[in-house]
């Protein structure tokens, strides 16, 4: 078990950590035909809006309010109801999802009561859902806003479930599964990206379960092409579905921050949850499948346990350069857990880990301490690592210190394919065996280095790697 500090510092140097505005801006993205508006001044949707395009290298759908100095001081009741009547009348989205910011919250908007008072003098605002959700940049985190978020829009929008309670979901007397597959939801963390949830969805649905995602990234932060442009986002979770949610025979959540959304949801619903901290690495990945096999009553796929196969396999090519390398990460709780978890399991020791903010998690980090803190942090830490795991605001340290530097979490914005990046299941753990493995071949000193077939050592038939034979 780690030991959690905190910095003491008096002021954050390179941050690490981002505001729960963002967070819960991003979790709205993952609504089909949504807008995420920022109650705030026009300067923190502009920042978020840059850092999510040059994130994703994709047009983010991100309105505000708009409040001034003026607005601040007398109330920005008037410029809420003015951007919600504009929006739905230029944009029409399904959905907006309103976010508090600092100013705003501060100042004591009672955003409830604007809204209760809009939907009475503007009837046809009731076709469309707004979903509020209080996110004080001055706490919390990006982690932090995103749960917020998803929470929110299960107590906003998810109805009693419109049929017979499910049977038991590990009691089949039949012995051969049941006629129609259940229902399963998965409530996905903010440190999963597009292709990692599309991974899950395919993981799922090799066991012909019927899924629904919250939020749903896959498909509106993809990187498609669209046939035409739209104001909202294009793609994600449909509100039918989040509505039918309640419905569904177990709902699993992915990262120990989505744990609150899942007892919101059972609270609701009477949905029972089942919390998946992590699902990078071999073991983690095992359990989620085992769980899947016993819902849909089938056994694992013959092309799942391809998948594993290979995993193995690579796990045995990279463990030669992983063992006992010192690596100092810096992630969101979530993130931070599982990277450090399959890191350890690969050989390595996570010698520096540092987190924005306070998580349950974090306890179960395999390090000796958790540093509460920023990447300033992390980079005093690091003397004698040979990997540093951080955003891209870590490429300094990394230049600093001469070491080199693995890009995760948000924002990657001097690399391309951010939002294909795969961490999860047996294909993204082992697409991660080789990215690390490769930064590990690079660097000066690996402990072991395959044979090289060249021009100076030549290849001797009868004898593999291209070393001669022993002569009698």
């Amino acid at each position: 078990m780690a030991v959690v500090t905190t910095s003491n510092k008096s002021c954050a140097v390179n941050p690490l950590k981002m505001s729960q505005p963002l967070g819960a801006a991003m979790a709205f993205m993952g609504i089909d035909r949504a807008i995420p508006l920022l109650h705030g001044s026009q300067g923190c949707a502009s920042f978020g809006v840059v850092l999510f395009v040059r994130h994703f290298r994709e047009t983010i759908p991100m309105q505000t309010t708009a409040i001034s100095e003026v607005d601040a001081i007398l109330g920005g009741e008037e410029n809420l109801e003015q951007a919600l009547l504009t929006l739905h009348a230029k944009a029409k989205p399904a959905l907006i999802g309103l976010c508090t910011t600092g100013l705003t919250e501060i100042r004591g908007d009672d955003v409830e009561g604007v809204l209760k008072n809009l939907r009475a003098k503007h009837p046809e605002l009731n076709d469309l859902a707004v979903v509020h959700v209080s996110t004080p940049d001055f706490k919390g985190s990006f982690e932090d806003g995103w749960a917020k978020a998803v929470t929110a829009l299960i107590d906003a929008l998810v109805e009693p479930p419109r049929k017979s309670p499910p049977s038991p979901l590990f009691q089949r007397g039949d012995g051969g599964g049941i006629s129609e597959m259940p229902q399963v939801n998965l409530l996905a963390g903010c440190h999963l990206t597009p292709s990692d949830i599309e991974e899950l969805r395919e993981i799922m649905e090799a066991f012909g379960l019927k899924s629904i995602f919250l939020p749903d990234l896959s498909g509106s932060l993809d990187g498609h092409v669209p046939d035409d442009f739209s104001p909202t986002t294009l793609g994600g979770s449909d509100l039918e579905w989040v509505r039918e949610m309640g419905s569904a025979e177990i709902t699993l959540a992915v990262g120990e921050s989505m744990r609150p959304a899942a007892a919101a949801l059972e609270a609701k619903a009477g949905v029972p949850f089942v919390v998946f901290d992590r699902l990078t690495g071999l073991d983690a990945t095992d359990r989620f499948l085992d769980l899947l096999s016993k819902i849909s009553g089938r056994a694992v796929p013959d092309r799942l346990r391809r998948q594993r196969s290979r995993l193995v396999d690579a796990m045995l090519d990279g463990h030669f350069y992983f063992g006992k390398k010192k690596v100092a990460v810096g992630a969101e709780p979530d993130l931070l857990h599982a990277l450090s978890a399959w890191f350890t399991e690969m050989g390595c020791e996570v010698r520096a880990a540092v987190a924005p903010v306070h998580s349950p998690v974090l306890e179960r980090v395999p390090a000796s301490e958790v540093r509460v803190g920023d990447l300033e942090d992390l980079e005093s830490l690091a003397a004698g690592c040979d990997l540093i795991v951080a955003n891209s605001h870590g490429r300094q340290a990394s230049r600093r210190m001469g070491i080199p530097l693995f890009r995760v979490g948000i924002p990657i914005f001097d690399r391309l394919g951010a939002a294909h990046r795969l961490s999860v299941g047996y294909r993204g753990t082992m697409r991660l065996i080789f990215e690390v493995g490769n930064l590990f071949l690079e660097s000066v000193g690996a402990p072991f280095m395959a044979p090289r077939l060249d021009e100076s050592i030549p290849c001797h038939a009868g004898r593999p790697g291209g070393l001669p034979l022993r002569e009698a």
